[in-house]
């Protein structure tokens, strides 16, 4: 029997990724690292942003500004404050899910709260948010997912993760919990976890049953 859904936030809950990462692929390209945005979206999908850092300095050949990482996140907040949307299906989904569910993401508390807020999602998870940032573990470590299994009482294998990124499926095969890996119908999403996840689904219609 299940025990808890763990859902990742951003991409899963929340349409952020496309946003996130087109502000990203500007600043990236303003510190002369070019990237697009589309393919910022998938080099940096489901990264902590040290490790986008990293790649950031790594094709501009250059440390980024001081100030890059607040300005960037002050940016992606503005982006997000007038663009952001729920994911489309989830609010009927979580309406259909009976079972206890939580967010786990790498993305920090205050970024969770504000965009799940501004997506009306933010009642469905109050305190049941966690943060890599205050656990100290990032996907793909497992240590994440087997905190918050540890948190609720629930026993790894008995738990579900949905996620959308590679980083946070491979944190879940070692935590040794389901996966379900959300595609939202896109060819390369598919391509992409398919080679990890051996469930995929492509719409948040078909979650309710698949938890069932």
């Amino acid at each position: 029997m299940t025990e808890l859904v763990i859902f990742d936030c951003d991409g899963v809950l929340v349409d952020s990724e496309g946003i996130g990462n087109a502000v990203l692929a500007k600043a990236a390209t303003r510190e002369g690292a070019a990237i697009t945005a589309e393919e910022a979206l998938h080099l940096f999908r489901g990264l902590k942003m040290a490790e986008c850092v990293v790649e950031i300095e790594r094709r501009s050949g250059r440390p980024v500004r001081e100030d890059f990482v607040i300005d960037l996140r002050q940016a992606m907040a503005a982006a997000f404050e007038s663009e952001l949307r729920a994911v489309e299906g989830i609010r009927g989904a979580l309406a259909a899910i009976t079972l206890p569910v939580c967010v786990a993401s790498n993305g920090p508390m205050a970024k969770m709260k504000h965009t799940l807020g501004l997506a009306h999602l933010l009642g469905h998870f109050e305190g049941r948010i966690f943060s890599a940032y205050d656990v100290g573990v990032w996907k793909p470590d497992p240590g994440l997912f087997l905190h918050v299994a540890r948190t609720f009482g629930a026993e790894p294998s008995r738990c579900i993760v949905v996620e959308d990124s590679l980083s946070g499926i491979r944190a879940a095969n070692a935590a040794g919990m389901r996966v379900l890996g959300y595609t939202a119908g896109d060819g390369h999403a598919m391509s992409e976890l398919g080679t990890e996840c051996a469930e995929l689904f492509h719409s948040m219609d078909e979650l309710p049953a698949l938890l069932s």
